[in-house]
């Protein structure tokens, strides 16, 4: 399903394209219910003026300017403001992929060339992957300016929205380095690199949605819910001893792989 459709500009080079959302939300989800009958939880828009339970479509943007006192905008009114060059993903330069931290990326899309734009996207796809670079581009959505990351990927474009510097929160809280010791880091350096496989997305599953469906099913059924028995992590008391046992480990699991 279309997302957004826009055109990426840079130079005098204009790419029609529609954007599609890249995710979708499998979570198992919960109703509130009441708890003496078990009947769903609703909740109605009221007028604050009159009571008057109101349906989506009676409803308007409106902007408070004063107390109590609103200017109503309209949707198209909203549209009516945007220039053609705001309705577009204009690229402002390009990056290293490695230069940004994923803290910045919000929304993932999928990019695909409309009608007429294909040449000139796989030719912005081509050459961003032989550079290794991205796009940072800018573009209006909704009601605010938007940063975008365009990344090349060997089978399309991703876009990413992205947050401003000032919506991020401090990356780095303070804590006291310890000292480590070359032995020490070897040795996490032997167990990262014997922990490396390529990454294979389809390997991993939301295990714990899969207990939660399992639960349901019980519950449903009439069957009382068992306590799972787990497994103690255990307290680290020799680091590198732990490290050992965890590059064996590691080891044994590629091999059995």
């Amino acid at each position: 399903m279309i997302s957004h459709k826009s055109v990426i500009t840079f130079g005098m080079v204009a790419i029609p394209i529609a954007m599609y959302t890249a995710t979708q939300d499998n979570d198992i989800h919960f109703n509130q219910l009441h708890k003496e009958d078990n009947s769903r939880i609703r909740y109605k828009k009221t007028c604050g003026h009159c009571g008057k339970e109101i349906n989506s479509k009676d409803i308007v943007k409106g902007y408070e300017y004063d107390k109590d006192k609103y200017v109503v905008i309209t949707d198209e009114e909203i549209e009516k403001i945007k220039t053609e060059k705001e309705k577009s993903i204009q690229i402002l330069h390009f990056a290293e992929l490695n230069q940004i931290s994923p803290v910045y990326y919000e929304k993932t899309y999928q990019a695909a060339p409309e009608a007429g734009g294909e040449k000139a996207f796989e030719l912005l796809r081509s050459a961003l992957m032989a550079e290794q670079k991205i796009a940072v581009g800018r573009t209006v959505m909704g009601t605010k300016d938007t940063l975008m990351a365009i990344i090349p990927r060997e089978d399309g474009i991703l876009i990413s929205t992205m947050f401003y510097a000032d919506e991020i929160k401090d990356l780095q809280k303070p804590y006291t380095k310890p000292e480590v010791s070359e032995q020490e880091l070897n040795m996490a350096k032997l167990l990262i690199n014997s922990m490396d496989t390529p990454f294979d997305p389809s390997k991993y599953k939301d295990e714990y949605q899969a207990k939660l469906r399992e639960l349901i099913e019980a519950k449903i059924a009439g069957k009382e819910v068992v306590a799972t028995e787990t497994e103690s992590a255990g307290k680290v008391i020799d680091l590198m001893e732990a490290l050992k046992v965890s590059v064996e480990k590691a080891k044994k699991d590629k091999e059995s792989a």
